[in-house]
């Protein structure tokens, strides 16, 4: 069985935890282009390296971020998010741009 060490909840098996895709730097919505936007939301390196990933854990509703090594899958760190993210990003609709009302 393999084990995943959640920041929150310590080590727990990995099926009580979902994929949540890489940890990338996200363009301005506002400014960027549609390209950018979907290369910044479907499109990933896929290169064998140690990467950032967010990682849900169902049980708990708890996000927190993982580095693995994309060859071997070993888990080399977890972590709260809060440790590289210190601002909320806000998403607002703007009416004039075709949001709902």
């Amino acid at each position: 069985m393999k084990m995943m060490p959640c920041p929150l909840n310590g080590p727990r098996n990995i099926n009580e935890f979902v994929y949540g895709g890489e940890v990338k730097t996200m363009p301005d919505h506002n400014t960027c282009s549609d390209k950018e936007w979907a290369d910044y939301v479907f499109y990933a390196d896929n290169t064998i390296k140690i990467v950032r990933e967010w990682w849900f854990h169902s049980a708990s509703g708890y996000w927190f971020i993982a580095e693995r090594h994309t060859a071997s899958d070993d888990i080399i760190r977890t972590y709260d998010p809060s440790e590289i993210f210190k601002e909320k990003v806000s998403f607002n609709v703007d009416d004039d741009k075709g949001g709902m009302q």
